[in-house]
């Protein structure tokens, strides 16, 4: 398949550059993936749209700030940051994406806002990338990361990171920390929806899967066949597990919250559908005539084009449900991206 097969048209004032102005008020659209049909809906709507007994999987990994400046000691210029991961097990390097990365070579020292410096090194596999392994003289702690580190906002909105959005681009049910990049689709739920779920008998559970960039580098290969994502780290308790082979066995649908636990349980599952409980890493990539194992319903935002993540919902419903509906979104004006309005897909 061709990337611009996952290509259409978005008014730029779609995208949503803040939050709605509270939580969880935002539109909904319910698609029907075997017939396309679509209904408008708002988010209040969606426990009465979930059968009850509907098992609910969720990605309780939190935002870390993981956005940081460093100045390059030789010419006192800033330089962006973005950490992904610890490449060491001390914690004292870091892979890191970099702006400008040509520019930023082996042995160069940056100095971040508390005084620390962190120093370049070789890194396997980061020659001719946008990466830059950086190493410390010291453990790098998430205490550190809240004193140099901004929220690392997508590049689509057009604007530096404020209070606001150290509230509302984290899940109110983030526990474990780790994400370059908000698990989106769970900004929609608040603790109210989250009680009223519950009281309709809607059963729900939590994996982890730490957002890299696996989820959000772009496609730049023109067959989308040769893209090759990169790994991110999951865990599935062994409570998931039960409950998922519980509910299948007796019929009740599991419905993945967000592209990451799709992610997570289809990357977990094996060739019959049972979902094995433990951490292990995953590059898999989702894009018409997958097959899904273990999903059957589908809560998520509306993605941008040519995305792993629209490729990864056209698997799901259909290409062309999709692209109809995405349509039918630009028209009744719904906004999209992180911060922007909500899907259920069932």
């Amino acid at each position: 398949m061709k990337l611009s097969d996952f290509d259409f048209d978005l008014p730029e004032e779609l995208i949503a550059q803040h939050p709605s102005g509270t939580r969880g008020e935002d539109k909904l659209m319910l698609l029907n993936r075997a017939s396309g049909d679509v209904e408008h809906h708002v988010m209040h709507d969606l426990p009465d749209l979930i059968l009850p007994g509907t098992l609910m999987i969720f990605n309780n990994s939190k935002v870390r700030r993981a956005r940081c400046y460093g100045i390059k000691e030789t010419t006192g210029r800033e330089t962006e940051f973005m950490f992904l991961n610890q490449i060491d097990r001390d914690g004292m390097v870091w892979n890191t994406m970099v702006k400008a990365a040509k520019k930023q070579k082996p042995g160069m020292r940056y100095q971040f806002p508390d005084g620390t410096t962190g120093t370049i090194i070789d890194h396997i596999g980061n020659a001719g990338t946008e990466f830059r392994a950086l190493r410390f003289d010291f453990v790098i702690t998430e205490e550190w990361f809240e004193k140099n580190g901004h929220i690392p906002l997508p590049p689509y909105i057009k604007r530096g990171d404020t209070d606001e959005d150290s509230e509302r681009y984290q899940n109110v049910y983030a526990k474990e920390t780790g994400s370059a990049a908000c698990p989106t689709a769970g900004l929609h739920f608040t603790e109210e929806m989250l009680t009223r779920l519950s009281e309709k008998g809607i059963e729900r559970d939590f994996v982890t899967l730490h957002v890299g960039l696996g989820t959000f580098l772009p496609v730049r290969e023109q067959n989308i066949e040769e893209h090759k994502m990169h790994e991110e780290l999951f865990t599935v308790p062994e409570s998931v597990s039960q409950k998922i082979a519980r509910a299948k066995s007796e019929g009740r649908p599991v419905l993945a919250v967000g592209t990451t636990s799709v992610r997570t349980l289809e990357s977990a599952a094996d060739e019959n559908g049972m979902v094995k409980s433990g951490t292990s890493s995953t590059r898999i990539f989702m894009y018409p005539g997958y097959k899904f194992k273990v999903v059957d319903q589908m809560f998520t935002n509306f993605h941008t084009p040519q995305s792993t993540l629209i490729m990864l919902v056209s698997a799901f419903a259909g290409r062309e449900h999709i692209l109809n509906a995405y349509a039918k979104a630009v028209e009744a004006r719904y906004r999209f991206f992180s911060y922007g309005d909500a899907m259920f897909i069932r």
